[in-house]
């Protein structure tokens, strides 16, 4: 049986909520691709891909289509018809695009030059809503918008090549150890965090540890393997149990509270089987 059939209802639940908002691969009817999480176009495109969606399917081409049609020739997304444009507007369409499989498409080569430019002397990035000068922790970059930037990155020829992303890689590490609330938007690793979550679509533990896995730099670093550590603890019977998904996801078969996840733990299989071909076998 194939994902596909196996999640046959998700999908069916999900395509239901298709025209909600007014426009089509749920957008509204002004080509909003982030408002109605999670059954926003940007995020239906991440569970889609985990349902085994590809660019064969037309939810996939019509989703991708609306997030190109929103690309500047800078490399920003406008995300939104009015208003301002934000980095994490930027960086989380561009982390749908990749997901999608277009992180090799020329016309995200200024995307991923443009966050490059944009990075902050922390190594991380930050959304600007906030005037700097605060607080101190205010004026450092955010640890969830900066986690779904190396997840971007993590598709491209930049893994492991490109030291910036090693700075990065460094001011999420030092994040697990300080844990305090950080940037603009007050990202912080508590509780919440400490609950596993599925699909990947907020910071939290399984989405730190399967994205951090990609990277040599986090890979030989004690506080990761501290972090696996905890993951870990979250498997019952080979399998990863999913704590805290989305509410609104509740009627989906293959993320519910409290159970384990097929689709989390494939997920999970895969960043052990990182480590340890690496020689970094964390048990």
């Amino acid at each position: 049986m194939t994902i596909r059939e196996q999640y046959r209802s998700d999908i069916q639940l999900l395509k239901s909520k298709q025209n909600q908002l007014g426009g089509d691969f749920w957008t509204t009817d002004d080509n909003r691709i982030g408002k109605g999480s999670p059954f926003s176009s940007r995020d239906v495109a991440i569970i889609l891909t985990e349902l085994g969606f590809t660019q064969d399917d037309e939810e996939i081409k019509g989703i991708s289509e609306k997030i190109f049609s929103a690309l500047r020739p800078d490399g920003r997304f406008k995300i939104s018809p009015s208003g301002s444009i934000f980095p994490c507007h930027t960086i989380t369409a561009l982390r749908v695009l990749c997901y999608m499989g277009f992180s090799d498409d020329e016309r995200l080569k200024a995307t991923f030059n443009h966050l490059f430019e944009i990075q902050h002397d922390d190594g991380g990035w930050r959304c600007n809503k906030v005037k700097t000068g605060k607080s101190p922790d205010m004026d450092l970059s955010n640890p969830g918008v900066t986690l779904e930037a190396l997840d971007a990155f993590r598709f491209t020829k930049f893994l492991n090549s490109d030291k910036r992303l090693d700075k990065a890689i460094e001011f999420l590490l030092q994040h697990w150890k300080e844990k305090r609330p950080l940037g603009p938007c007050h990202f912080g690793i508590g509780t919440l965090f400490m609950q596993t979550e599925f699909p990947f679509l907020r910071y939290n533990l399984f989405y730190y540890c399967y994205t951090l896995s990609f990277y040599e730099s986090a890979k030989q670093d004690s506080r990761f393997k501290e972090v696996i550590k905890e993951l870990d603890k979250k498997v019952s019977k080979g399998k990863l149990v999913i704590e805290n998904p989305n509410s609104r996801l509740a009627k989906l078969d293959f993320c519910k509270k409290g159970e384990p996840s097929e689709l989390a733990t494939l997920r999970y299989n895969e960043l052990k089987n990182r480590i340890k071909v690496h020689g970094y076998n964390i048990v």
